[in-house]
């Protein structure tokens, strides 16, 4: 369904925006409904083509589906069809979303067997996914690729709980390795666990489900395995990268935007990384209220020296917001280093920014310098292809503040992280047209 946008830039836009449940948060969540064979109710899932191919693959794979309404959807796991996933058909589903690599942990944990294609998802430079499998091994499986197949296989008789020390704080690959913990024998510490609110929406889930794990919202999580887990409810947070992204939107078009039901208290740095930048906005109730704002000017360090976003493991600032940050500072009065340390190739969009007028230096793969342009001589429309979720999304936001029209081609890319994004935009007065 891949098609293009048609935008007409540099309007101001006003209004109230609701952002959608959390991607990250939804592919982990509805992974774990495999750990029971009882029913899991999960609300407020976005509506997105990443999210929907995993229900769909979870739907092939025998687990009943109940649809109650938009984003609310029944899941039972009760007989579940292993011959799916060692079918071709599951070679091709799985390799096409890189979340379903975490089916691995919950198929090992209740079935003592997981297997899963090399998985695809975003050009964003190297994903190792070595943490995921180390930990799957340290659990006491067994670990096998097949080269011609390109497909990887676990087995187990039995899990053992282990001291694991994750090399990176990888957020699938600590999710993976809790839900397969969850049902391991004796004891489990998983330490440089990821942290992110995302994750502890999962623990506390799976402990909703009977599980026993302590130290959530830490970077030691403790985990007594169970025999078994029962079924739940479970609502998600709302995506914190369309939260800061609505932020960006609404500095560059000048506009005055609330954004609804914003969960503050999981938002950790991103509203203080934009008030940086010199962003006004303000906490009313659970809403984040932006007012219109002719300039912003970015903060400098204390000693004078040029302010430096970058990208860490919670509760650091998140990567997948690096480049809002980066399209947002084009206009902003001032300078600032974008430094992504996380991912390679994250910032190659950049040269789509200096077409449209963008004073920016690429240093190297990992940082770019902005000069902001103070909202003086405005971004000029253009052509351009959407090479990943996140930086399509922050060219949608060029695009939407920039003088004149412009064209972004590949949108699948934004759908596969947005609902309904044009929809809800031309609710605030975008002119924005899907062809």
């Amino acid at each position: 369904m891949s098609g293009s946008f048609k935008i007409k830039g540099g309007k101001q836009l006003q209004g109230e925006i609701t952002p959608q449940g959390a991607k990250n948060e939804a592919l982990q969540i509805l992974c774990a409904v495999l750990l029971t064979d009882e029913e899991v109710r999960v609300k407020n899932i976005p509506d997105i083509h990443d999210v929907n191919r995993l229900i769909e693959i979870l739907g092939d794979f025998g687990v009943k589906i109940t649809k109650n309404a938009h984003g609310d959807y029944t899941f039972k796991s009760d007989a579940v069809n292993f011959d799916y996933i060692k079918s071709n058909d599951f070679k091709k589903d799985g390799s096409k979303l890189r979340g379903s690599i975490m089916l691995l942990g919950p198929m090992l944990a209740r079935f003592g067997e997981a297997y899963m294609p090399t998985p695809g998802g975003d050009k964003i430079g190297r994903r190792r996914l070595d943490t995921h499998f180390q930990g799957f091994v340290e659990l006491g499986a067994e670990f096998h690729y097949d080269e011609n197949e390109y497909l990887y296989s676990l087995k187990a008789k039995e899990l053992h709980g282990k001291f694991i020390l994750l090399e990176e704080a990888s957020v699938t690959g600590t999710a993976n390795i809790v839900m397969a913990a969850v049902l391991a024998k004796g004891k489990t510490s998983i330490y440089n666990a990821a942290c992110e609110p995302y994750l502890q929406q999962l623990c506390k889930m799976l402990n909703r489900m009977g599980a026993n794990i302590s130290g959530i919202g830490s970077n030691l999580l403790i985990i007594e395995g169970v025999d078994q887990l029962q079924g739940t409810e479970h609502t998600m947070l709302p995506d914190m990268v369309e939260i800061g992204s609505w932020i960006g939107l609404a500095a560059m078009t000048k506009s005055e935007i609330t954004i609804k039901n914003v969960n503050w208290n999981e938002l950790g740095v991103i509203p203080n990384t934009f008030r940086k930048l010199g962003i006004s906005l303000e906490q009313r109730g659970d809403d984040i209220y932006i007012p219109a704002q002719d300039h912003y000017k970015i903060q400098k360090f204390i000693d004078g020296s040029i302010l430096t976003v970058s990208d860490a493991p919670w509760p650091g600032f998140t990567p997948d917001l690096l480049s809002i940050i980066l399209v947002v500072a084009t206009q902003a009065k001032g300078t600032v280093l974008v430094h992504q340390k996380m991912f390679e190739s994250r910032l190659f969009f950049v040269d789509k920014l200096i077409d449209m007028g963008a004073q920016i230096i690429l240093c190297d793969p990992h940082r770019a310098t902005v000069v902001g342009l103070n909202h003086e001589s405005p971004l000029r429309g253009t052509t351009m292809i959407s090479p990943d979720i996140r930086a399509g999304n922050a060219l949608l936001i060029a695009a939407l503040s920039a003088e004149g029209n412009s064209t972004i081609h590949n949108i699948e890319q934004i759908d596969r992280g947005y609902e309904n994004i044009d929809g809800r935009l031309k609710a605030l007065g975008a002119e924005i047209e899907r062809v």
